[in-house]
């Protein structure tokens, strides 16, 4: 019994990073990646390696989770779905096969000022926003191909990317957010099959399984909140997110710069 007791007291931290991160994640479409890797080593003193290593697992099952959660709350555009996924997809695995052959972090901090500067843009128009007007994307094979691309070489950005420029287009804040949620777990797959057959089961550890068990447990909620918020409170919000992450990661990598 000490042993269990013990078990699930280290285990603990981990169940709430998971469950904090895909409550963003899920809610606004973006911010899983950098919110669990900045706690795990930050909070927890986990090894970057070990944290992206940890992540990237994670995110099969709380992608799979939330696109479920998303589908089931009515917060997927089907025909947006459908013209995402199979760019989303090559441009993953492009992305993956150029990160084995060059280091591609190096764009990463101009992806993240862009980022930065189309979080202000989102924020002006959440503020300014009266009665909401939405329209269909049009801008979307290449948008998903882009976000594939550096969700793969540049360790993460298909939510930030391709959720901001949506939302730019006009879309529906509840829409954007599900379809974006739901494409992903496809994306994630195509990108980390490698990975788990290269690391086997060495790779799923105490963290892994702490942060999959949060993150489950949080994806309807997440959901849930997508599907209940007004518009503008959740441009608002993914706004604040889209500044302050992609400011962060810019201040991280300044010496790059």
């Amino acid at each position: 019994m000490p042993d269990l007791t013990q078990l699930l007291l280290d285990i603990l931290p981990f169940i709430a990073i998971g469950f904090a991160a895909q409550m963003i994640d899920g809610a606004l479409g973006m911010a899983f990646g950098v919110t669990t890797q900045t706690l795990l080593v930050s909070a927890m003193g986990v090894p970057p390696a070990s944290a992206s290593a940890s992540v990237h697992l994670v995110e099969l099952f709380t992608t799979g989770a939330s696109g479920i959660s998303h589908a089931w709350q009515r917060n997927v555009d089907w025909g947006l779905f459908r013209r995402l996924v199979p760019f989303g997809v090559l441009g993953g695995v492009t992305g993956a096969y150029i990160l084995s052959n060059i280091d591609a972090s190096a764009a990463r901090p101009f992806v993240m000022l862009y980022l930065t500067g189309i979080g202000f843009y989102l924020l002006w128009r959440a503020i300014r926003m009266a009665k909401p007007r939405f329209e269909d994307p049009k801008f979307t094979s290449p948008l998903a191909l882009v976000g594939g691309f550096l969700d793969a070489a540049g360790g993460g950005g298909w939510g930030p990317v391709v959720t901001s420029n949506l939302l730019i287009q006009g879309g529906d804040p509840r829409k954007v957010i599900g379809t974006v949620n739901t494409a992903e777990f496809l994306l994630t797959l195509s990108i980390s099959v490698t990975f788990l057959l290269t690391l086997g089961p060495a790779a799923f550890t105490l963290i892994t399984g702490g942060l999959i068990l949060g993150g489950v447990v949080a994806a309807p909620f997440g959901a849930i909140l997508a599907s209940r918020v007004q518009p503008r409170t959740l441009l608002l919000a993914v706004s604040l997110v889209l500044i302050v992450t992609s400011a962060y990661s810019i201040w991280k990598a300044w010496p790059i710069i």
